[in-house]
């Protein structure tokens, strides 16, 4: 198991800091000023679009916590920060040993060979427990009769869920109180997460696509945790199979990006072909949506209904069901991350939002 808390002792300040040390390191609750010009801003912040609470890239000025690297690299791109407070780490490398060994068995290993999919799988936890900041109330499933439950209940635990098997047992996904004793979430080396790595992790990441949203390059259309769709060549420094650089996965002749995970192209890009080939995707649908179909959607109050399959698991009764002619309806783009711009009622594209100190947002 690996345990991660932090490297060194976490110190808390109140003003600007950077005064004082111009080196410090952590995170800072700040004012932040962001460009008017920049296409593409490059700092998250929770806002309530209307639509709900989520998580954008926005300009204008608001309060937030950073951490303190993507701070001094946002101020490269023309953002200005007033430091109020916050907390002081030190500066570790702790994985960088770890990732390489297992990067270097994956690469070296066939996709068919047990170490690739260990090592494969070795890598991509690591990732999610420390960048997803995993919940520390970890469930339990256990199968108990009705005398047993009242038991659990009076050890504090928190009952979840509870289906009745007819059997005189039932199925309970249940979780302890760790809330009423914080001092068992910091004691118990069990609860193996850290906030602060978490979302250093993600910051960092954050920081290396950074460089490619706001290029004199070529023209960006659409951007994700760790791809992007340009308009050029990316520099062939950036392609490959080492780590942090991008596999070129196609070039499409036209492309149309309507949300996370739902876009679609056709390709290839030189060669006329008569239908052409395309490729789509559409994040929790199997089966295929032609890209015609996405394209209906860019023009306004338009929606799409398409059958697909679905399967149901029934805990109760121990079996899966495949149902066909399932119908989804797909909606039409909308400004949970960007504002939408139409024309002639046709979808041309988006822009950033603009937020205020006094804008209805939550920290």
């Amino acid at each position: 198991m690996i345990w991660a808390r932090s490297a060194g002792k976490i110190r808390y300040f109140e003003g600007d800091i950077r005064k004082v040390d111009p080196k410090a390191f952590g995170f800072f609750k700040v004012e932040i000023i962001a460009p008017s010009a920049i296409k593409h801003p490059i700092i998250q912040t929770k806002l309530n679009t209307g639509n709900g609470i989520r998580t954008v890239s926005t300009l204008g000025t608001w309060n937030d916590i950073i951490f303190s690297e993507e701070m001094d690299n946002a101020i490269k791109y023309g953002y200005k920060f007033n430091i109020l407070n916050g907390y002081l780490f030190e500066k570790a490398n702790i994985f960088k040993d770890y990732i390489d060994i297992l990067y270097e068995i994956k690469e070296n290993s066939n996709r068919n060979d047990p170490m690739y999919l260990i090592s494969k799988l070795l890598l991509n936890s690591l990732y999610g427990r420390q960048s997803r900041g995993m919940d520390y109330r970890f469930d339990e499933h256990v199968i108990i009769s009705e005398d047993e439950l009242i038991k659990y209940v009076e050890k504090d635990y928190l009952i979840n869920e509870v289906i009745n098997l007819d059997n005189d047992k039932s199925f309970v996904s249940l979780s302890k109180d760790i809330e009423s004793d914080e001092s068992k979430l910091y004691n118990d080396s069990n609860y193996n997460i850290s906030i602060g790595i978490a979302s250093a992790v993600t910051a960092y990441s954050r920081i290396f696509m950074s460089k490619f949203k706001n290029s004199k390059d070529y023209n960006l259309y659409y951007t994700d945790t760790d791809s992007i769709y340009i308009d050029k060549p990316l520099d062939s420094k950036f392609i490959g199979s080492d780590l942090g650089q991008f596999k070129l996965e196609n070039i499409f002749k036209y492309g149309i990006f309507l949300a996370p995970k739902v876009y679609g192209g056709l390709l290839p890009a030189n060669i006329d072909i008569n239908p052409p080939l395309e490729i789509t995707k559409v994040k929790g649908f199997k089966n295929h949506v032609k890209f015609n179909q996405l394209k209906s959607l860019l023009n306004k109050n338009n929606s799409l209904k398409l059958e697909h399959e679905k399967w149901f698991r029934n805990i109760e009764e121990g079996n899966i069901t495949v149902k066909n002619n399932c119908i989804r309806r797909f909606a039409p783009p909308t400004e949970n991350k960007r504002k939408l711009i139409y024309k002639n009622n046709k979808l041309i594209g988006t822009k950033a939002f603009i937020i205020n100190m006094g804008a209805k947002r939550r920290c």
